[in-house]
Formats: C-alpha cells, sequence, structure tokens
C-alpha cells in the first residue's frame, strides 16, 4: 500500500510529531507496507527537538491526533475486511516460521514505547489488532500486554491471559510471571500474587531474585512488613537466590509506610551484616519517612551520615527534605537548603521549584513565589503542568474559574500537555462554582487532549449535576462513564443516592442498590441509611425501616484515597465541600466575599506569556475588585498582598495579583 493523498503523509507526519523517530519506525510498519516505510524514511526528520509530550498547539494536536486515528482506523478496516479477514483468521505463515514475525515485533516494541509514554490504551489497541489479523504475541508480547493492563488497573483480564497462553502453545517463562505477579502486587493483592507465584512452581519456572523482590514489595503495598521480612529470610536459607540493595531497600520502604522506623533501621543494619553498604536510595527512603512524619531536621543530618559513608546526596534527596520543610511551613529553611546544594553540587530541578511554589503559596507568601520564578529563570528550568496547575489551583480555590480557565488556556498556548491532574482541577472548581454543564464539557476537551476520564472525575460531575438538583443529566454522565468503560465506584453510587434523596425520589435511590450490586459493587450501611433518609424525608419512615432490616450489609470494595470523588465525603447525606483528590496542593482557605460584598481573600495568579505574541485577554488594570484583601496566616496575622512579578520561562511571565 502506497499512500497518495496528502492528507494520509500528513496523518504519519503528525504522528511522529507527538512520537519519537524510533517510535515512528515501528508505527509505520505497523500501520502501513515496507514502499511506505521507504517512501517516508526519504523525508528529512525535523532537526528541532521537541520536548516529549508536549504539544504545537491545541488545535494542531486535536486534528493531528484525529487525522492520525483516522487514518489507522481505515487501515485497520481494510485489512479486517471479509475476504482478508478469513485469511488472517487461518493464522499468519510468518508467525509459526523459525524466525518469527517482523509486524509482532515491530508492534510488540510499539506497544512498549506507548506504555512508556503513558499511553496503555492504545498499547492493547495494538494488542487486539494483532490477534483480529491472524498474528500469534510472542511471548514479549504477552508481558507488554500485561503492563499496560497493570497501568490500567484491569487485573480480571490478566488473569486469562493464562488461558490464552496455552491455547497458543506459550510457556510462560520467569520475566512473565514476574510481570503479572507484579501486576497484584502493586494492587496489594497477595492471594491473587500467590496463586501466580504458585503456577510458577507448578509449571517448572523457578521464581528468581526478582520474583521475590517484587513479592516483598506486595506485601508492603498490602501494609503486611512481617510477611516480607518472612520471604527475606526464605532467600537467606535458600542460598539460590542472593538478596541485592533492591530487597533490603524494598523492605525498609515497607517498614517505612508503617511509621516503624526503629524495623527500618535494623533492616538497614541486617543489610549491613549481609555485606552491603546502604546506597542513596535507602537514605531517599528514610529521609522520606522523616519527612512525612514532620521531622525533616533528621532527614537533613542523615547527610552526615551519606558523607561519611560515601554516598552522595542527588537531586531526589534533596528535593525531599526541601519539600518536608515546605510541607512543615517552614520556608526560611527550604529556601535556605536551596543554596547549600551547592555543597553537593546539585542543581535545583523543576521538582524542587514546583515545592517552593506551593509551600510559599500554603503560608500566603507572594514575595516568596516572585523569589522562587526568578531563581527558576536564572537556572534555566521553564515551568510543567504541574506549576501551571498550581496557579490554577490557587484560582479555583478562590472561586474565580474564570482566571482558572485563562491559565489553562495559557499552559496550551505554552506547548505544555495538560494531564488527569489539570483536568481534575478545572472539573472540580466548576462543581464547586454549581457549574456542571461546563464540568461536564471538561470531558470533551479530554478526549480532544488524549486523556481518558477516569472515575474520580466522572463522580465528580456527577456530583456536580446533582447539587443542582437535576437528576437526569447526572444519570446521562452515568451511563456514560459505563458505556466508554469506567466503572462506577461505591461512592459513584453514593452519589447519586444522595442526589435522588435530596430529590425526594427514594424510589429511584433504592433502585440504585440493585443496579449497584449487579455491577459487583455493594452498598454499606452509610450508602443504606441515605436511601432510608430519602423515604424518611417524604414521611414514610417504615419503608426506612424496611430499607434498613431487609437489606443485608456486604463488604463494600475498597475504594483508596486517589478513587474518592470531589463531592461527598464519607458517609455523607449533605451537600459537602469538595476536597481535591488529585493535588497535593494546599492553597489556604480564602475568605470568601459574600453576596453583600464582605471582605475577603481571594488568591488571585494570572501567567501571561510574552514576548511570543502570546498574550493573555486580562490585563492588571481591571483586575480589583474594590474589596480590601486580606488572608489568615498561621501566626493570624493579616498580611496584604502586593502586585509582584517573576520570569517563569524566556517564554512566559508570571503575575501574582492579590
Amino acid at each position: 500500500m502506497i499512500l497518495t493523498r496528502p492528507e494520509e503523509l500528513i496523518a504519519v507526519v503528525v504522528t511522529c510529531s507527538i512520537l519519537n523517530r524510533a517510535a515512528l519506525s515501528l508505527l509505520l510498519f505497523s500501520i502501513a507496507s515496507q514502499e511506505l516505510g521507504k517512501v517516508f524514511c526519504c523525508l528529512p526528520y525535523p532537526m528541532a527537538k521537541q520536548q516529549e509530550g508536549t504539544l504545537a498547539s491545541k488545535k494542531l494536536l486535536g486534528a493531528s491526533r484525529i487525522a492520525a486515528y483516522k487514518f489507522y482506523k481505515k487501515e485497520q478496516s481494510r485489512s479486517t475486511s471479509p475476504t482478508i479477514k478469513s485469511q488472517n483468521q487461518a493464522q499468519c505463515q510468518a508467525c509459526s516460521g523459525k524466525d518469527g514475525c517482523r509486524i509482532v515485533r515491530s508492534r510488540t516494541k510499539l506497544m512498549n514505547t506507548l506504555i512508556e509514554n503513558r499511553k496503555p490504551r492504545e498499547a492493547i489497541s495494538i494488542f487486539n489488532g494483532l490477534i483480529e489479523e491472524g498474528h500469534k504475541p510472542t511471548l514479549i508480547t504477552y508481558t507488554a500486554q500485561v503492563a499496560a493492563l497493570t497501568r490500567l488497573k484491569n487485573f480480571k483480564s490478566i488473569l486469562s491471559l493464562i488461558s490464552k497462553l496455552e491455547e497458543n502453545d506459550l510457556k510462560p517463562d520467569s520475566i512473565l510471571f514476574n510481570a503479572m505477579i507484579n501486576a497484584f502486587s502493586e494492587n496489594g493483592n497477595m492471594d491473587e500474587a500467590m496463586k501466580i507465584f504458585q503456577k510458577m512452581n507448578e509449571s517448572g519456572c523457578p521464581p528468581t531474585t526478582s520474583t521475590f523482590n517484587t513479592m516483598i514489595k506486595g506485601y508492603g503495598n498490602a501494609g503486611k512488613p512481617e510477611q516480607a521480612l518472612k520471604l527475606l529470610n526464605v532467600m537467606l536459607q535458600d542460598g539460590t537466590m542472593k538478596p541485592n540493595h533492591r530487597t533490603y531497600n524494598i523492605l525498609v520502604r515497607a517498614w517505612c509506610n508503617e511509621r516503624n522506623l526503629d524495623e527500618a533501621w535494623n533492616t538497614i543494619y541486617k543489610m549491613v551484616a549481609y555485606g552491603m553498604q546502604p546506597d542513596v536510595v535507602t537514605y531517599n527512603t528514610m529521609a522520606k519517612a522523616y519527612a512525612q512524619s514532620g521531622e525533616t531536621y533528621r532527614a537533613e543530618e542523615m547527610i552526615f551520615d551519606m558523607q561519611r559513608n560515601g554516598v552522595r546526596p542527588n537531586e531526589r534527596t534533596c528535593g525531599i527534605i526541601i519539600d518536608g520543610y515546605c510541607r512543615e511551613g517552614n520556608m526560611t529553611e527550604a529556601f535556605r537548603f536551596v543554596y547549600r546544594m551547592k555543597e553537593f553540587r546539585v542543581k535545583p530541578n523543576l521538582v524542587i521549584f514546583n515545592s517552593l511554589i506551593k509551600g510559599f503559596l500554603d503560608v500566603a507568601d507572594p514575595e516568596g513565589v516572585d523569589e522562587v520564578l526568578t531563581l527558576m529563570e536564572e537556572h534555566g528550568v521553564k515551568p510543567d503542568v504541574i506549576t501551571f496547575s498550581t496557579i490554577m489551583n490557587a484560582w479555583s480555590s478562590a472561586g474565580r474559574m474564570d482566571k482558572c480557565q485563562e491559565i489553562f488556556d495559557d499552559m496550551l498556548k505554552a506547548d505544555i500537555e495538560p494531564d488527569i491532574h489539570a483536568f481534575s482541577i478545572l472539573s472540580k472548581g466548576y462543581v464547586r462554582a454549581r457549574e456542571p454543564e461546563k464540568a461536564e464539557s471538561i470531558m470533551t476537551s479530554m478526549g480532544i487532549s488524549g486523556v481518558h476520564p477516569n472515575v474520580v472525575i466522572c463522580t465528580t460531575i456527577i456530583s456536580g449535576w446533582c447539587t443542582v438538583g437535576n437528576m437526569d443529566r447526572a444519570m446521562k454522565v452515568y451511563e456514560k462513564m459505563c458505556d466508554i468503560g469506567i466503572s462506577p465506584n461505591s461512592k459513584t453510587y453514593q452519589t447519586l443516592i444522595w442526589g435522588y434523596g435530596e430529590a425526594r425520589q427514594p424510589r429511584k435511590a433504592e433502585k440504585l442498590l440493585q443496579i449497584m450490586k449487579k455491577k459487583g459493587v455493594y452498598p454499606d450501611r452509610s450508602i443504606l441509611q441515605l436511601v432510608a433518609d430519602a423515604w424518611r424525608a417524604i414521611g414514610l419512615p417504615n419503608e426506612a425501616k424496611r430499607v434498613m432490616n431487609n437489606e443485608k450489609e456486604k463488604p463494600n470494595s475498597q475504594i483508596s484515597d486517589e478513587d474518592r470523588p470531589e463531592g461527598l465525603t464519607e458517609g455523607s447525606d449533605q451537600e459537602k465541600t469538595h476536597i481535591a483528590s488529585y493535588s497535593n496542593l494546599r492553597v489556604p482557605e480564602a475568605v470568601i466575599a459574600n453576596q453583600n460584598g464582605s471582605s475577603a481573600a481571594k488568591v488571585r495568579t494570572q501567567m501571561v506569556l510574552k514576548p511570543s505574541g502570546i498574550i493573555s485577554a486580562w490585563s492588571p488594570s481591571n483586575s480589583w475588585v474594590g474589596v480590601k484583601q486580606q488572608v489568615i496566616c498561621r501566626n493570624q496575622l493579616q498580611i496584604p498582598f502586593q502586585i509582584t512579578s517573576a520570569q517563569l520561562a524566556k517564554g512566559c511571565k508570571v503575575l501574582l495579583i492579590i
């Protein structure tokens, strides 16, 4: 097949601009013939090195991805026409050959590239395409598929892969088994991990040090460091599998996660007794534990031990200490340590600068933010999506969604690709502003940017419609999320049931109990109580008693903090303040002006792009609202904000205006 129309070639060229050159060649091979590869390889590759994951512009991104997608789907539909499909079902002859199939190898590499670029859904689509076209995936392909499913937390599909391997006469190797064990270990589901571990032994595939490291990590994630320690003892007794630095570091982290620093140090002592010296990862793990417990000074004191043992602090070490001081509100020590980094010959990176910006916002110190931004420019560090999201969150917390949206638009103009955190801030803010229609439109914007919505954002939007009493729109969002493969969780149903209760529709609220059970989500007592309260609200206490007496309580699916929606807190039956679930941005709660015009503190930040010709529509001259500005600090002092500015990068400037 040879491309004859310009738009088809443009689709491939644009796809190249999104991936790197290696990924391009693989993509060409996977969607076109060798002739196309020869034609395209003659084209000059752009000399300008693009930052991975950036956008040329919002419109170009949307058009390019749509064009590339349509082109790929068109070629895919051709390959699966009735005539070719029947041939594919006979399976590819090259796949059964001695040298294997080049298409399978190239697409497997492309799958790994997509996974590395956080696009697991696209990787899974390529895997499914191989099956549909009659190809036989290799063990390496299946391993990539496991990695993609792990990213999506689709663990049920991972278990079914074992039977597919057997159907294709493939025997899993240690790498594939380790990938499967890692999938369930990441989720803390050690029962399933142990089943795969046993199957690994039964298949005659001996476990490796990597296998035990994965299991130790899994027990740590599950909050069971004692079990992890037993596995280490098994390794020491066996003798054939020697623990390495990673083994001990994983166990140290497991104890630190349980805030048991004494046992963490005991593990380090065992490490030394075994003949290994702690490395920078070991020290960083302990430093993080001290910082999280509010003892950042002890983390800094460990630097002397590191230097004495010949271990040099790195960017991660310094970032942990600076972030720890920022979380404690001790910005003086945080900024002092930035200058101490010269002692270690370590330059501050973007992560450190973002921590400082957030820290100064937390203590309501715009001049500190200004100083950080100036320092960023001096070091040639450009802002990223986190930098912009921090400013967005400040606007959102102040109730100024118009300015929050402007910052988001400026981020796109700065060729910075928004992530799910940025979209979460927008959706949360619009819901909090009682504008659920704008919040729902965020899902469309996410599709254009190639970011897939998750259960939290969908539940947040649902809570927005419930808050304004529009349950029809709330249910439409629920149906939409189910259609696109997003599984509702307990909080989704809790939000809907609360909405029906507020709308005085208890029968529909109770009907959701049956729906959620069919989806494999079982109501806990707090959800049943919401249904009962809905019956009581319309004067039917007997119906409320029936709900509580007849419904048998079943274990509820576990919901992690990151899966908690923005609308309702645990067990809530009233409208609650929406909490930022995705971001660690903790901008102080501003005193919001009421409708009568009482005084308020509104943190307002505007990012204006200069001198690239992209100028924000907002100007400082019209920013004042004639309201006395103040914020409440930890010491309850009122600190007036000043107009400050600092260069954020060569192409943009931040103006902090209050």
